[in-house]
């Protein structure tokens, strides 16, 4: 059976295709265009994946889309006529697409498959799960588990924005749903915007500057204090109620009423790319602890509802590493499976998964202790042909490998004199990590690292943490669990052995001060607060990456590289070795390491291309 799931029109859209209950294939449509959350029909993204597995539309059992457009129509229509005559302008402007464009979104499919390729209409089965079913579904489906409670949070889907769900075996029941627009995820996003960063994306950064503020602050405890008595009420069981006087998303085009923010906090919303005061980090601290408090909740009523020892875990709140850290830590369940494409590009595999479990009732193959999404490594990979191509165009000169051992021993090497390598290997990562395929590393150990490859290679804010891969086999040496990270969607504390001790005063320090002081032996990947989101690397699944990390750990004593994804800021993450070459002569990488061929930036000629950096 050969299933294709698709996400598209809203952000983030993909493909993935299911074959014989394995996922075969998965991508993100904004790797193949360059344009970052490209929303647009995953017409390339589709092909790949038809490419993978030989196969053609025709030959397809069904077509999947990630949610279903005419509940999502309902929802914008009551809320329009709730609220009237609040939200004109909003109306004005969504009504038209909606009529024109995604009310016929049929047609689209049709149409986008056609420029995929021909087929016969009559033959093709189009099937339309619910957005959260299908995020459900991409969670448990390829988790090891045989029962589990699911959890999924995110902003919106149709009318859902969170579910507790109970999966056994190949069957998913519903159990409780949080309705628009009481929203966690449009919460976090909230504060995203207030904070001067783009909703939908700048999430991550929220979150990486909240362990900036003083949990010890007069702010910090004012501005806790306000949002749970003034803009939300949390119910035992998670649920949240808020309130509307605040919050302007379901009516207008901004998330919040600026003007009532800042007379409930005194703090004016900040510009995009402003100064970033103390305020604002005490602020971003005070809304990631109460996110972290709502899903704690929540995972426990999910606990009591299902009586499970396992929980799954998807949707964009899916992504907020400390919160998942914090639940790990809480050991409410045995073990928790996060899908690594839990945004919204994961619902194409969730609906595909869901087609073929419940639709076509498929029976499920778990395999005990080892979940199903090969490490995320489910996209394009490159042979050397088109490695050599590229080079042949760029007239670049490269130095190639015969033998894996002797590459990992040089790159090793060069990592431990201090250079900054782009490392390009095998099948691209599904979802928004780099994951040791398309990733750019370093030493953990620098004091100066984490800023040379913010300001330097990524062109982002200084104040941006960077996560370490170590070695599976030696993560309790440097982190404070034993537990496998493959997907780095948790943050954990670094051990104390290998801290460094921090002057009295070190909470009350301005944000740069802070960042210049280093806080233990990896000091390139410890954040402010002695936390790190770590990724664990394995022999099975990336047996490359876990070879660089061994050699280096041959080298220094440390198996661990700091590791960010292969791009620079506003760009998408590199898919092929063409984009790899683009991106290491547009910025101040040392060296690029494309399968067995290593290029070094001094003997390389002149860049010709401008780079244009977005402001993402």
């Amino acid at each position: 059976m050969n299933i294709i799931g698709i996400s598209a029109f809203y952000h983030d859209s993909a493909a993935a295709l299911v074959q014989q209950g394995r996922i075969v294939a998965a991508a993100q449509e904004e790797r193949f265009t360059r344009n970052k959350h490209d929303a647009s029909f995953p017409k390339n993204a589709i092909q790949y994946c038809l490419e993978e597995a030989g196969l053609s539309i025709d030959e397809l059992d069904a077509v999947v889309f990630y949610d279903k457009p005419l509940l999502k129509f309902e929802r914008l229509l009551e809320t329009y006529y709730n609220y009237a005559p609040k939200g004109w302008q909003s109306f004005l402007k969504a009504i038209p697409v909606w009529l024109k464009e995604k009310m016929f979104l049929k047609k689209l499919l049709y149409d986008g498959l056609k420029e995929v390729g021909e087929y016969d209409k009559k033959q093709l089965k189009l099937l339309f799960p619910e957005h959260h079913l299908s995020h459900v579904a991409s969670a448990f489906y390829p988790s090891p588990f045989e029962h589990a409670a699911i959890l999924t949070i995110d902003g919106v889907g149709e009318w859902a924005t969170a579910t507790i769900c109970e999966g056994k075996g190949k069957q998913i029941r519903i159990l409780k749903e949080m309705k628009f627009p009481h929203s966690v995820g449009l919460l976090y996003s909230a504060f995203t915007y207030y904070l001067g960063f783009k909703v939908n994306s700048g999430e991550y950064k929220l979150m990486g500057l909240a362990p900036y503020g003083n949990p010890e602050s007069t702010d910090f405890k004012r501005y806790f204090k306000l949002i749970e008595s003034e803009l939300i009420d949390i119910k035992e069981d998670g649920s949240i109620w808020m309130n509307p006087k605040y919050f302007t998303y379901p009516t207008k085009l901004r998330m919040v009423s600026d003007k009532e923010m800042e007379k409930l906090f005194g703090l004016p919303k900040r510009a995009a790319e402003s100064e970033m005061l103390q305020q604002h980090c005490d602020m971003a601290l005070a809304i990631q602890r109460i996110t972290e408090k709502i899903v704690l909740k929540m995972a426990a009523e999910a606990k009591r509802l299902t009586n499970a020892d396992y929980l799954c875990m998807a949707g964009g709140v899916a992504l907020n590493s400390v919160a998942n850290g914090k639940l790990q830590a809480a050991g409410l369940f045995k073990d928790i499976f996060i899908q690594p494409a839990a945004g919204d590009a994961g619902g194409a595999l969730g609906a595909a998964l869901a087609a073929q479990h419940i639709y076509f009732e498929e029976e499920r193959s778990i395999k005990a202790g080892s979940d199903a999404m090969q490490g995320a490594y489910l996209g394009p990979h490159y042979v050397p042909f088109f490695i050599e191509r590229m080079a042949k165009r760029y007239k670049a000169p490269f130095q190639q490998f015969e033998s894996k051992a002797e590459l990992c021993e040089q790159v090793a090497k060069l990592i431990s004199e201090g250079n900054v390598i782009g490392w390009m290997q095998g099948r691209m990562e599904f979802g928004p990590r780099a994951l040791g395929a398309r990733s750019i590393i370093g030493d953990a150990r620098s004091e100066k690292m984490q800023r040379v490859i913010n300001l330097k290679i990524k062109y982002r804010e200084s104040f941006r943490p960077f996560a370490p891969s170590v070695l599976e086999e030696d993560v309790a040496q440097y982190f404070q669990t034993d537990s496998p990270a493959p997907y780095m969607l948790t943050v954990v504390p670094v051990q104390d052995a290998i801290r460094k001790s921090l002057p009295s005063s070190y909470l009350a320090l301005p944000m740069q001060e802070k960042l210049a002081i280093p806080r233990s032996e990896l000091s390139a990947v410890t954040h402010v607060d002695f936390s790190a989101r770590i990724q664990t690397v394995s022999k099975h699944t990336n047996p490359r990456y876990w070879a660089l990390l061994q050699a280096f750990k041959a080298l220094t004593g440390y198996g661990v590289l700091i590791n960010t994804s292969f791009n620079v800021r506003g760009e998408p993450i590199v898919c092929t070795p063409e984009d790899a070459y683009r991106c290491f002569m547009s910025t101040e990488m040392d060296y690029l390491v494309v399968g067995d061929f290593l290029f070094e930036k001094g003997r390389q000629p002149a860049f010709k291309e401008k780079a244009v950096f977005g402001l993402d």
